[in-house]
């Protein structure tokens, strides 16, 4: 009959695969569907030759056995415990189906005895301890150091910020923060990592702009050893996240194609490693930041739009500190004692006259920029006070220095004298023309009077 035929065929298949099939671990006995045994490779569990069971009923074989009955009712039975020779072993029971219909049984025995699967746990166990202890290794290498208590300020929309990026970290969604260089970009990526639930897993911190571009892949996504890299594996701060956070700084750098993958990632929460085909689940969030005016960079084709629209989930804004001038006070008191050079100064005050200044400079390279100043300060100064002589010298032109008879300080005095000689040479060249006086000078028409008026400048200078 055809389906004794299959059956054929599949005990001819079965036997091919006996070396594989009989081994320590690993057996298969199949019964057709009369529940005589038709395929043995029990041999190494019950001692028994397939010569002396093979077309017995396997009620007679093996005690306890369901074989028989998941024959005739074609329900799988999976993972059951069965006792057979005072041997507990687990069992599957699977029928074996020909276009619909019941042919067969075949059983299985993946354990030699329970006590196996207690070793095997056991193992498991250990490499899942020793898995965790890695990841909390790891956790501790990449630790994101600054929480919202690192954050000081007293700036109104500074607070509010604070609190907004409070309640965001609560979430998983990208954020996207902006800024201008030396903002504190970072602190504020880290702080929302600290004040999330992957407080306790990885930040992973990856400055786009400091990797060329070839090696931005093999850092984000890592790689498989294969013979064209001598069989090396490296493992990406993608994978290293994992649980965590990824902190993209200077996103705007990204080539195109990178921009492409990275979204791929976003999208499907999984990637490749180079020269493997297996997927690796991504599992963990992305804070990305930038300074670059990203709109513009979508309108002249260098940045993906829709990698915009996906990573900028929750945008965040931090102000510069030319806008936040009443945290200046502050600022210096929280930097001053904690130098990065070894430069300890707990007791180091800023001088009125020093602050003064600070508060005229507009701080282009923001917090990064005063920190630098008051650490230069720092070292300089041997008193416990920190003058305007303790300044960098871009500085000490906002020191005001002692006045001269009309009033002035010499600094105004000699910015003027170069302001006043500056249009009076362009006068002269220009035969007093003012508009061409401006016009040499790169500046307008209407400034030139006005300086005209205030330096009470000649302009007589007509041939």
């Amino acid at each position: 009959m055809e389906h004794e035929l299959y059956l054929e065929k599949l005990k001819s298949s079965i036997n091919i695969l006996s070396d594989i099939l009989d081994t320590e671990n690993y057996g298969m006995c199949i019964v057709d569907r009369q529940g005589r045994i038709v395929v043995w490779n029990y041999e190494r569990f019950f001692h028994l030759r397939a010569s002396e069971v093979l077309g017995k009923p396997v009620t007679e074989v093996l005690e306890n056995t369901r074989l028989h009955i998941v024959a005739k009712t074609g329900k799988k039975e999976l993972f059951q415990l069965q006792k057979i020779n005072g041997t507990n072993v687990i069992a599957n029971r699977i029928p074996i189906l020909y276009h619909g219909e019941i042919i067969g049984a075949a059983g299985t025995i993946i354990f030699k005895d329970t006590r196996e699967l207690g070793e095997l746990y056991s193992r498991i166990e250990k490499v899942e301890n020793s898995f965790k202890a890695y990841r909390s290794e790891i956790a501790q290498m990449y630790r994101a150091k600054y929480t919202f208590n690192d954050i000081h300020t007293e700036n109104d929309k500074m607070i509010s910020l604070k609190e907004f990026c409070q309640v965001v970290a609560q979430s998983d969604a990208s954020i996207l923060i902006r800024g201008e260089s030396g903002t504190g970009k970072e602190l504020f990526a880290q702080a929302i990592h600290n004040g999330g639930a992957s407080a306790s897993y990885p930040f992973i911190s990856i400055d786009c702009a400091a990797i060329p571009k070839k090696q931005l892949e093999a850092e984000l996504f890592g790689y498989e050893g294969t013979l064209f890299n001598g069989g090396e594996t490296k493992i990406g701060k993608l994978e290293l996240a994992d649980q965590g956070t990824v902190f993209l700084d200077e996103l705007g750098s990204m080539s195109l194609d990178m921009q492409a993958k990275l979204l791929r990632v976003l999208e499907t929460r999984e990637f490749e490693k180079s020269g493997s085909n297996k997927k690796t689940v991504f599992k963990a969030r992305v804070i990305a930041a930038t300074n670059e005016d990203l709109e513009k960079a979508i309108e002249e084709k260098r940045f993906r739009r829709d990698l915009y629209y996906r990573i900028n989930v929750i945008p965040v804004q931090i102000p510069p500190l030319r806008e936040r001038m009443n945290d200046l006070p502050r600022l210096c008191r929280v930097l001053i004692p904690h130098s990065r050079y070894g430069y300890s100064r707990k007791n180091l005050n800023v001088a009125d006259s020093t602050m003064k200044i600070l508060f005229q400079h507009s701080w282009p390279g923001n917090v990064r920029e005063l920190r630098n100043v008051l650490e230069r300060a720092a070292i300089v100064c041997s008193s416990q006070e920190i003058l305007p002589e303790h300044l960098p010298e871009y500085l000490q032109k906002y020191n005001s220095g002692p006045a001269n008879a009309d009033g002035k300080s010499a600094y105004r005095q000699e910015i003027e004298n170069l302001e006043r000689r500056l249009i009076q040479n362009a006068l002269q060249n220009n035969h007093g023309n003012k508009m061409e006086a401006a016009r040499q000078l790169g500046i307008q028409r209407s400034l030139l009077y006005k300086k005209i008026s205030d330096l009470d400048i000649k302009t007589d200078y007509s041939k």
